[in-house]
């Protein structure tokens, strides 16, 4: 009888042993699974056709938030906060629709709703770099020793060269179409050389003649032709009367004479006004001026903004048709 007693009394502890164990792991479940319902919030989702979603969950992340809760935003949709934010105290994930519509030829983005972030729609925008050569004028630059005197000389004491500098954009195009182009780096691969002529008594520069039998002289009547002193090759760029180019819209040339295409050049005051150049075949008549036509600078006018960009920077021959030529 004593066996038995403590058999039952061994099978006893070891049930309250057990159920104890049971109990503890259950206290300790709950306990983990209190805590982890305390992290979580409740969010708020705002959907772009007005329905409201509820959600319960620990995820900080926007785009954490609506991966869990699978929703996937369309191509015409927005978020905010945006997807790698995070939730505000407001406890409100908002979806808007978005409408895309052109500009100017540039891309805008309408948001519809009260949402301060700033997206825009880069399906049909495309950024690249492009690395140009172009070609730098030189100056033109007259020495005057002649003191005056009427019976002088001109000669080229050095023929101006064309410089040369590597320029790096980022051009940015639309549709296809470039629409602007940003300047990131530059260098100089060839420093441009002046053009020089040099007026003298005709005494002085016969006695020099002998030891400069290679430069170029012409003496100064009414027949002589002066664009005999210019340089062949110019550098001839492109513009149009937009604000980037011109800093106004009118048109209006510096002669004040409206500006037309394949006919208006401008050029630096050693061309005056009407005179006459042949390129490519083409006869423009300078009227117009600008800052940066220098020396061997040419500027064509043209009707619109890409016409002037697609024509780009060239080297060419000019052949000056009817000189007004002044030094």
């Amino acid at each position: 009888m004593g066996l038995t007693e403590s058999n039952e009394e061994r099978l006893s502890w070891r049930k309250i042993l057990i159920v104890s164990i049971i109990a503890l792991v259950v206290l300790i479940l709950g306990i983990f699974v209190l805590r982890e319902n305390i992290k979580k919030d409740i969010i708020k989702i705002q959907l772009s056709n007005d329905d409201e979603i509820i959600v319960v969950t620990s995820k900080k992340k926007v785009s954490e938030i609506l991966e869990e809760s699978n929703i996937r935003l369309a191509a015409n949709e927005t978020v905010f906060p945006p997807l790698d934010g995070k939730v505000t105290s407001a406890k409100t994930i908002k979806i808007t629709l978005v409408e895309t519509s052109k500009v100017n030829n540039v891309e805008v983005v309408e948001q519809l709703g009260n949402v301060s972030e700033n997206t825009e729609e880069q399906t049909n925008k495309r950024e690249t770099t492009l690395t140009l050569l172009e070609a730098m004028a030189f100056d033109i630059i007259t020495e005057d020793l002649s003191n005056g005197d009427k019976n002088n000389i001109k000669k080229i004491i050095q023929h101006g060269k064309i410089g040369l500098k590597e320029i790096t954009y980022k051009v940015t195009y639309i549709d296809e179409q470039e629409v602007s182009r940003e300047e990131l780096s530059s260098r100089v691969v060839r420093k441009p050389v002046d053009h020089i002529i040099r007026v003298e008594q005709a005494t002085v520069a016969a006695v020099s003649r002998v030891s400069e039998a290679s430069t170029s002289d012409v003496r100064v009547t009414e027949s002589v032709d002066f664009t005999a002193l210019l340089p062949e090759e110019y550098v001839v760029t492109a513009y149009c009367a937009c604000m980037q180019c011109c800093g106004k819209t009118d048109g209006i040339t510096a002669s004040g004479t409206k500006a037309t295409a394949n006919y208006t050049i401008a050029a630096s005051n050693i061309f005056a006004f009407g005179t006459q150049l042949r390129i490519n075949g083409v006869l423009y008549t300078v009227e117009d001026r600008g800052g940066a036509i220098q020396g061997n600078r040419l500027d064509i006018y043209m009707n619109t903004h890409e016409e002037a960009l697609k024509w780009g920077v060239r080297v060419l021959r000019v052949e000056i048709v009817c000189d007004i030529y002044c030094i």
